[in-house]
């Protein structure tokens, strides 16, 4: 069984499973990770995908072009996927959905 999902006008997956609940997986997946099409903090649709290594380390985000808000993304230990981090390091949601930008003033990311 084979299916096509766009997720906007500059990205579209193929994907290919055995059965219909292969194909909901797959798109379960590509939804959770790729389905931002907005900034949370602007609402622009200006955005990148960003990988960048520190101490090689990979972070992987989505920025927004307008206004400098980042999307960011966990790894699995196991198995190494991406998840989307919505949630800060004492498990309480994140504002905006999970979008944070840098604040001088308090210098913090809110």
């Amino acid at each position: 069984m084979k299916a096509v999902y766009k997720v906007d006008e500059r990205l579209t997956f193929e994907l290919e499973a055995t059965d219909q609940k292969g194909i909901f997986a797959e798109l379960s997946s590509i939804q959770e990770i790729f389905g931002e099409s907005q900034c949370g903090k602007c609402n622009s649709h200006d955005l990148k995908f960003v990988v960048r290594e520190v101490d090689d380390n990979k972070y992987y985000e989505i920025r927004c072009k307008k206004c400098g808000a980042k999307f960011s993304f966990g790894q699995a230990k196991k198995g190494g996927t991406l998840f989307p981090k919505k949630k800060d390091a004492d498990g309480k949601w994140l504002n905006s959905g999970g979008w944070l930008k840098w604040n001088a003033e308090t210098k913090t990311e809110e």
